[in-house]
């Protein structure tokens, strides 16, 4: 089983403030695993990343808010996350893993408690593909609470899964630029494939995870283009978030500083950061 890296102690302080009221759409919290166990079949073993180092780390960076989003390391018991939620005072929402077997009861409690979405992975290194049937009868659960759907997907699965993904009838955000290559340049087909989804008015995509779009090397530079042409194509329907604290990173750890330097190559318009930072995602995660 891998052990992940740990994050970047020391983050650097962006070069220009974030706008009050700005959204970390993609951070996680793991454990402390004293506290809330890992998943017994999980991929990789994190180091702890509690409540406290996120809450200190989006002090330091200027966030206002934050999504936590439930990772495959916690699997579907998803109190570490309600726990953050609970202690934020309003100031995290979340998104959670289920298995399928959740009673309507459970959902509205976790309604309740923050929860706006449910994720499903369909990477490989994280065990590829869910329970179609689970994932099917899941979406089909999430209009009448007002819910969202995140796939974190590899590039290929964009055309493997396109009929799927037109299928979906409420909003779908696909993480990490859909995890395309820089390497394989801005005509790839997998990018392709993501533009023309993003022509479905459910489709959201996090411009986030530049370091797993990459060559691998910072500041993750080449991971513009991609960044810019999907926000230029749909900039009501962009998220970012830092992806703190970066599991399974295995060649250069990000400094979560340098990252939101980035995203303002990113996004140079003041008013296209405003969509990006706040109005988007309250749109999602606001009540």
């Amino acid at each position: 089983m891998k052990t992940c890296l740990a994050p970047d102690a020391n983050p650097t302080k962006p070069k220009q403030p974030l706008p009050v009221g700005a959204w970390d759409a993609h951070c996680h919290v793991f454990g402390p695993a004293a506290d809330f166990p890992y998943a017994e079949d999980r991929s990789y073993t994190p180091p702890d990343a509690p409540f406290e180092t996120l809450r200190a780390l989006h002090d330091h960076l200027g966030f206002t808010r934050g999504v936590i989003v439930q990772a495959s390391c916690h699997g579907s018991d998803n109190r570490a996350m309600l726990d953050a939620i609970a202690r934020s005072e309003g100031r995290y929402r979340g998104v959670a893993i289920v298995d399928g077997s959740e009673t309507d009861e459970y959902l509205a409690e976790m309604d309740a408690g923050g929860v706006r979405g449910v994720r499903f992975n369909f990477v490989a290194h994280l065990g590829g593909a869910p329970d179609l049937d689970v994932f099917d009868s899941t979406v089909d659960r999430l209009a009448d609470l007002g819910w969202h759907v995140v796939l974190h997907l590899d590039a290929q699965d964009i055309l493997t899964y396109a009929d799927r993904l037109a299928r979906i009838p409420v909003p779908f955000i696909i993480d990490h630029m859909g995890r395309v290559k820089a390497q394989d340049g801005i005509e790839q087909q997998s990018f392709l494939a993501l533009q023309q989804l993003m022509e479905n008015p459910l489709a959201w995509v996090k411009v986030c995870g530049a370091e797993r779009v990459s060559v691998g090397r910072r500041p993750f530079e080449d991971a513009v283009p991609f960044a810019q042409k999907l926000i230029e194509l749909a900039p009501e329907r962009v998220l970012w978030g830092t992806d703190w604290p970066h599991p399974n990173i295995s060649k250069d750890m990000p400094n979560d500083g340098e990252l939101v330097d980035l995203m303002f190559d990113f996004c140079t318009d003041p008013l296209l950061r405003q969509k990006l930072l706040i109005d988007n995602p309250m749109k999602l995660y606001g009540r």
